[in-house]
């Protein structure tokens, strides 16, 4: 039990400080930029690239790691770390203003994010690529994945090409479903690496090789796909809806593939639940409401601001008041004056 516990805090560790690392970079690149349209030179910008690839590269290699130790179901939803730590960076670094309701947002991010800790499940069942192949080979598992792939080629070859560029859900539930897959593979991975540290033939088993290319296949196409999104929507909608569609798959995934939480009583899945959820509504405040000027002074003249807001009629009741005010009672004598 002692062992577990130490593995999970590792692995809790490894999540933070790889969210730590990539928001960092975030900043080291919008820092970097602003520097070279001041001062320009081609060696800065060689410079910037490989402080950026050295932060990304260890903050995803710790994302990699924690897989190892913790539950899927834990490191997932931590990945809303990095959005909060660059919006902090942000304001303090590049001059950015956080509003309130950014600053609230962050606030919840971290609440549920403690409660997420404090309820997620901390006993791990697997430890060897054994173990992870007959997993893999549960009936459940294989008509989940079935499932996904039949919705992810159906996105790909049908609606993409029609409604990509118009529905901003199409890319992103298209990463999303592939996450599920390099999550899963991360997760077999790094039962490997253990495995080959602790002096098992992991190379000669087929699952390592197959786990291999799933992963270098599902984050291309992830990659390919979020772009794609970036470049048409607003970063402020994409980010907050990928979060959130990609962390309910991986979850429903760890449920299905690992069971992490069949040896959860009802008060830590309610509590698993309720974090992640106060962790969405915070991401959503952070982005949604960025541009607005909410501070607590300004904040009862923008209260009064919307109370005093004009009332728009719409043309219906514009055409109504205009016929109304046209009227021209009948008792009346009209007069028709013509000129010349």
């Amino acid at each position: 039990m002692l062992e577990s516990n130490y593995g999970f805090y590792i692995g809790l560790g490894l999540a933070v400080f790889s969210s730590l690392l990539i928001g960092s970079s975030v900043i080291l690149k919008k820092k970097g930029l602003l520097r070279l349209v001041e001062k320009g030179g081609t060696r800065a910008g060689k410079a910037l690239g490989e402080n950026i690839g050295q932060l990304l590269g260890g903050g995803e290699a710790a994302n990699f790691a924690a897989y190892a130790f913790a539950p899927a179901t834990i490191v997932t939803p931590l990945g809303a770390l990095s959005v909060l730590i660059s919006a902090i960076q942000s304001s303090y670094l590049l001059g950015e203003r956080l509003n309130l309701l950014g600053k609230l947002g962050c606030m919840l991010s971290i609440v549920g994010s403690t409660v997420m800790v404090i309820h997620a499940p901390e006993d791990e069942e697997v430890t060897t690529l054994d173990e992870m192949t007959l997993k893999l080979r549960e009936p459940g598992f294989l008509a989940y994945a079935a499932i996904l792939l039949a919705v992810c080629l159906l996105l790909i070859v049908y609606l993409a090409p029609r409604y990509g560029q118009r529905n901003i859900l199409v890319y992103l539930t298209i990463c999303s479903v592939i996450g599920a897959f390099s999550v899963s593979s991360v997760k077999g991975l790094g039962i490997a690496i253990k495995g080959f540290f602790a002096g098992q033939p992991v190379l000669q088993h087929p699952l390592t090789w197959i786990l291999v290319i799933t992963l270098v296949a599902s984050i291309t196409t992830q990659i390919n796909y979020l772009n794609k999104s970036l470049d048409i929507f607003n970063t402020s909608l994409v980010f907050p809806i990928y979060y959130v569609l990609f962390t309910t798959i991986v979850i429903t995934t760890s449920i299905i593939l690992f069971k992490e939480w069949v040896t959860m009583t009802v008060v830590d899945i309610i509590g698993t639940v309720c974090g992640f959820l106060t962790i969405i509504l915070g991401v959503f405040l952070l982005h949604a409401f960025k541009d607005m000027d909410v501070s607590l002074g300004n904040l009862p003249q923008v209260l009064q601001s919307e109370e005093q807001a004009p009332v728009t009629q719409d043309d219906k009741n514009i055409l109504i008041d205009a016929d109304n005010g046209s009227i021209v009672p009948e008792d009346k004598p009209k007069v028709f004056m013509i000129y010349s």
